[in-house]
């Protein structure tokens, strides 16, 4: 028998051991190269998704505080309708991204499926309305009116609605009481974005996703108190998804009460007369262009003399803030920022900016004053002035031989103006000026307030612009390539005043000063600057910073914050021209002055009222008109651009306003119960025992209640079809 020796076995053996060691090494270095970044490189993030699957968060968003009108009067609240949701998580995850699904919901909702995935589409800078401008990882409201019917077929069905919801939930509603829809002033609510959520992380008011804020007007303003805090309840759940426990809880709490100083019966009224007082204008032919006026857009203010509260803000055109709610439609979003529309959104009266015209003529007769001009020395009323070749006429080139600026204001006496412009431009050192130089009128313009913000607590104000040497200079060293480009001697009017810019648009010309005493050139104000400057008038020379926010009352109506009425300078002239102005701008409503035809029977011996009157020229376009009044009370601005004279076209509306407002009839008979607000309200609504706020009734206004019989008119003298041709202004 042969013996095999046991080395010939060893080296295959050896191999294959080492072939085993090999593989076994290497399994153990994948196993362990896997745990390494399993458990340290990305152990956070699995950690985090652990709990996650473990822990599981229900956010029940927080009622949103109501908006209130000086009474009580809800202008915003809340009402609880059917919102229909998507998940865009949910639906992302399923084959074909949802699209079967959002399919049969649009059956479902009577909608078609491009509007449904519409309204889920994520926003950015390249899609149109409808898209959602939230998170992504929040429920999308596809529709809040959803019937019971709807909401019952989604949620009996839940096999074939994935990542869809249909709860009852608390909406943003504009309730619009009386027909006031006060819309520029409300504003709107949107999502709160990604961007937004992390900015807010660091202070003391985060945003969750569910999150709704305020995207313009006092939603804005106030939107940390109204926003309230949204409930966070916490789960423990196993690996199936069942509910083990309670893990947590952070119970919400709802938004703060916002009372406004808004009146909506008034705010009602004023938004009906501007409307109607544009309506009426596009019906008159224009005399110097020959066509209808346009009268494209409008604002009204009417505010508290003596705090700066606003009464009521007006702007045309205006909208519905309830479009916003819910996700607003391609078609709703096209009107209200396109060209056609006029923009809607924009509130003229603190964002429309326009040539003063005559309502400027309080800060010349002002600006004369600091300059030593007495108040009621005679100045020449001329049918026309006179520089070197040119010369600027009075309106209607009409004078009026030598008067007072008391006078001046009372017939809008232009040459008067024109002249002490032009006299203070030369004692300042004209185009070569002093290293002192006063500028008495410009630097007046903003101590009254002008081209600067008022702080209004709504955002987006604009300064308006108030064309000094600074402004002068600053414009030209903008804008000189562009005029020097398109300029040309001799040219179009637009082209030789190119030219004329290019070369010497940073000098503060004799015809500049000359325009800007009359409140034309290069001027530029807005209703709430106006209302703020004529409010000061009538109080003795307080400037006020104009509010809307009255008081701020937390939820169980304890805890009561009142905005108060915060002055921010005065008037810079003295208690005896603040006198003389009144008693000037009293005389523009009595006989002979330019508003007299419009306040015929007002009963001036008891509410002494107060006016200027304003046409303002804008290049390629017809005049703006504009009215500027006050009572002892409340002080009332309302503008129309391309509407004509000051009270031809505004006339009228103001003086509905103030009779709605007093109570009056046309021959200047009160009755109290028919006024709306014959003194200001002073006290804050009547809070309950519950927290909950009393609020009124309000009627829808009707303007025919004001009106009497012509032939019951107490004022003795035949209506007036027009103002004599002098007193257009």
């Amino acid at each position: 028998m042969t013996n095999i020796p046991e080395t010939g076995r060893t080296p295959r053996v050896q191999i294959r051991l080492g072939i085993i060691q090999v593989i076994v090494f290497s399994l153990l270095l994948t196993l362990g190269g896997r745990l390494w970044y399993l458990q340290i490189r990305n152990g956070d993030e699995y950690t985090a998704e652990a709990k996650g699957n473990h822990v599981q968060r229900v956010v029940q968003p927080a009622v949103r505080g109501p908006i209130l009108d000086a009474r009580g009067v809800p202008l915003a609240d809340n009402e609880t309708r059917l919102v229909v949701s998507a998940s865009r998580t949910e639906l992302m995850r399923i084959k074909d991204r949802g699209k079967a699904v959002l399919t049969r919901l649009a059956g479902v909702l009577d909608m078609t499926p491009k509007e449904v995935m519409d309204k889920i589409r994520l926003c950015d800078s390249e899609t149109p309305k409808p898209c959602w401008n939230g998170s992504p990882y929040q429920p999308i409201p596809v529709t809040t009116e959803a019937t019971t019917q709807q909401a019952l077929q989604i949620r009996e069905r839940p096999e074939d609605f994935p990542g869809i919801t249909a709860e009852p939930t608390a909406v943003r509603r504009y309730a619009a009481p009386g027909g006031a829809r006060t819309a520029q002033v409300l504003g709107y609510l949107s999502p709160v974005t990604d961007d937004e959520i992390q900015k807010a992380k660091a202070t003391d008011s985060p945003h969750l996703r569910s999150d709704q804020v305020g995207r313009s007007g006092i939603e804005r303003t106030y939107d940390r108190e109204l926003r309230g805090k949204a409930g966070v309840t916490s789960y423990e759940v196993d690996n199936l998804g069942r509910v083990m426990g309670e893990a947590e809880s952070d119970p919400g709490v709802p938004g703060s009460t916002l009372v406004t100083s808004i009146d909506a019966r008034v705010q009602a009224v004023a938004e009906y007369e501007l409307a109607q007082a544009m309506k009426t204008v596009r019906q008159e032919t224009d005399k110097i262009t020959g066509r209808k006026y346009e009268a494209d857009a409008g604002a009204v203010v009417v505010m508290e003399s003596r705090t700066g509260r606003v009464v009521a803000m007006a702007s045309q055109p205006d909208y519905d803030p309830n479009a916003w709610v819910g996700g607003i439609s391609a078609k709703d979003y096209a009107k209200l920022t396109s060209k056609n529309s006029n923009y809607p959104l924009l509130n003229r009266a603190i964002q429309g900016q326009a040539p003063a015209g005559s309502v400027f003529k309080v800060v010349s007769a002002s600006a004369a004053v600091r300059a030593g001009h007495d108040f009621n020395d005679k100045y020449d009323c001329s049918a026309s002035y006179s520089m070197g070749n040119r010369s600027f006429a009075n309106f209607e080139s009409k004078g009026h031989g030598p008067i007072t600026l008391g006078d001046a204001l009372k017939f809008s006496c232009n040459t008067v103006f024109y002249r002490l412009g032009h006299q203070e431009w030369q004692r300042d050192g004209g185009l070569k000026p002093k290293k002192n130089a006063h500028d008495w009128f410009y630097r007046t313009a903003r101590e009254f307030g002008f081209g600067g913000e008022t702080g209004i607590d709504v955002p987006n104000e604009v300064k308006g612009r108030i064309p000094d040497r600074q402004w002068k200079k600053a414009f030209w060293e903008a804008n000189k390539d562009a005029w020097c480009k398109q300029g040309k001697k001799g040219g179009t009017y637009v082209e030789q005043i190119a030219y004329e810019s290019c070369l010497e648009g940073n000098q503060l010309k004799a015809f500049d000063s000359i325009n800007f005493a009359i409140g034309q050139g290069d001027v530029l104000i807005t209703p709430i600057q106006l209302a703020t400057a004529y409010s000061a008038i009538s109080n003795g020379g307080t400037l006020y910073t104009p509010t809307i926010g009255k008081a701020v009352i937390s939820p169980d109506g304890k805890t009561v914050h009142e905005i108060r009425p915060t002055p921010h300078g005065r008037l810079p002239v003295d208690a005896a021209t603040i006198k003389n102005l009144d008693k000037g701008l009293r005389s523009v409503v009595e006989p002979g002055g330019t508003a007299a035809w419009r306040f015929g029977g007002w009963p001036q011996d008891r509410i002494p009222m107060h006016a200027k009157t304003g046409t303002a020229q804008v290049y390629g376009k017809q005049t703006t008109s504009w009215l500027a009044t006050y009572t002892r009370d409340f002080t009332i601005i309302m503008t129309i651009s391309q509407g004509g004279t000051g009270s031809g076209a505004s006339g009228p509306a103001v003086r509905n306003i103030y009779d709605a407002i007093y109570g009056l009839d046309d021959a200047g008979n009160q009755d109290l119960k028919r006024a709306l607000l014959p003194q200001p309200q002073k006290a804050l609504p009547k809070i309950l025992p519950d927290g909950t706020i009393e609020a009124p009734e309000i009627k829808p206004y009707d303007p025919d209640a004001q009106k009497v019989d012509p032939g019951e008119k107490g004022d003795g003298l035949p209506a007036l079809a027009g103002p004599p041709a002098h007193l257009r202004d």
